[in-house]
């Protein structure tokens, strides 16, 4: 007679999943991204300006805010996957972190939407950054509990696909809603509607309370180091998407600035959200496609190399042909490359995860690699844009970085 083998929550999944689970867990991902993008691309860009005090600038408040935030998410989005991989709750694993993190990230927005104050402002977007984290850390997870390794360059896309939507929803609502107050108001609304189908719908595997492993703290914190020596191929495929999404951050960060002060755009506001529709019209062009095909042939890194160097590409752009032309066409070539990148880089990521028992934990450390950036972005633009030559400097600055992290895929050996 065989051993049994691990419990449904821990075993490898096998059954692909189907279009309702992938299509109501893209929605939900999608409104994480409507409550983060909403406020990043267009909310706290007119609160910087309307609520720096005297002597300061804009750039510099928008630049604090964000990295305080980014600072936050740093922090709380392991720490979130990790009480996950050990919630024993009859409604699973995830679903809970997902519904207190919408429920949460609602009311944070609308804390946003009243504040009157910098320290207000930073307050209520570091309670977005930890509550929304606690959903996105669960969501993430969810993946690699239900999908098997050659579905997940699929799902990958269709998340990817929400991701872009997602930001250019929340772009959406935060232009058209009348006002900062209102754009809060509705990205919240949004963020906490959009995420009940998946929670309400589907219904996680169970872990039993046997199948915990004892808790001491000095071991829940140990865990939060994963070692590159031990894990070469992890460290290496994180150092990919940090640098990739670093350079992405670098470029998307003074968006709403750069129509404003370098390309005179008479609605700055109205080029954010073009720019947006146009990049992720390109991006849904490439995202789900490109998650199908490095499925099919059963290889990840060209995929992700290339997807870098064309956003690098792209990035450059903005800094060497600063006219509306250009940022329309180095808006689709930064689709077309995050697209790729997106939903491939995502199953490369659940491809070299260490163990089934810590798979939240262990992506949320991986996410760091996207909040992170949010974090060293403010810090290298600001002097950038301030004191070390504009934004050509910039975006050189942003190309370069991007484009040494898409070479360094090449060092991960565990997958092709």
């Amino acid at each position: 007679m065989s051993a049994p083998g691990p419990p449904a929550p821990l075993a490898e999944p096998a059954a692909r999943v189907g279009r309702g689970w992938t299509v109501s867990l893209a929605l939900a991902m999608g409104a994480v991204w409507v409550g983060w993008y909403g406020p990043i691309q267009i909310l706290l860009a007119l609160q910087a300006a309307a609520l720096a005090p005297p002597g300061a600038s804009k750039e510099s408040v928008l630049a604090w805010v964000t990295g305080l935030g980014a600072a936050v998410s740093l922090l709380s989005n392991p720490l979130f996957g990790a009480l996950s991989d050990r919630t024993t709750s009859r409604h699973g694993r995830r679903r809970p972190w997902i519904l207190a993190g919408a429920l949460g990230g609602a009311a944070a927005l609308a804390l946003l939407a009243g504040a009157r104050t910098v320290a207000v402002m930073a307050v209520g977007w570091c309670l977005v950054q930890l509550t929304l984290n606690a959903a996105f850390a669960a969501l993430t997870a969810a993946v690699p509990d239900r999908v098997p390794h050659l579905q997940r360059g699929a799902v990958g896309g269709w998340l990817g696909a929400a991701q872009i939507l997602g930001v250019v929803v929340g772009t959406g609502l935060a232009t058209v809603a009348g006002g900062v107050a209102a754009g809060y108001a509705a990205c919240a609304a949004f963020t906490l509607l959009a995420t009940l189908p998946y929670v309400l719908l589907h219904r996680d595997p169970v872990l039993p309370r046997a199948a915990r492993p004892p808790l001491t703290w000095r071991g829940f914190l140990a865990g939060f180091w994963l070692s590159p020596r031990r894990h070469p191929d992890l460290g290496w495929a994180w150092l990919t998407r940090f640098l990739i999404n670093l350079g992405n951050a670098l470029a998307l960060l003074y968006l709403l600035y750069y129509l404003r002060d370098a390309l005179h755009r008479p609605d700055p506001d109205g080029g954010v959200l073009i720019l947006t529709a146009v990049n992720g019209a390109t991006l849904l062009a490439t995202v789900v496609v490109g998650g199908i095909w490095s499925d099919r042939t059963g290889r990840r890194q060209p995929f992700v190399l290339w997807a870098g160097v064309i956003m690098a590409a792209a990035t450059l752009l903005l800094g060497t042909w600063q006219t509306w032309t250009g940022a329309l066409c180095a808006a689709a070539l930064l689709g077309v490359g995050f697209g790729v990148f997106t939903s491939v880089d995502f199953a490369l990521m659940t491809d070299v995860l260490p163990a089934a028992a810590h798979r939240g934990k262990d992506l949320g450390l991986i996410n760091i690699a996207n909040s992170l950036p949010q974090v060293a972005a403010p810090a290298l633009a600001a002097p950038l844009v301030n004191h070390l030559g504009g934004y050509r400097v910039l975006y050189a600055v942003a190309a370069a970085i991007g484009l040494v992290g898409a070479l360094l895929v090449r060092r991960i050996r565990g997958v092709a």
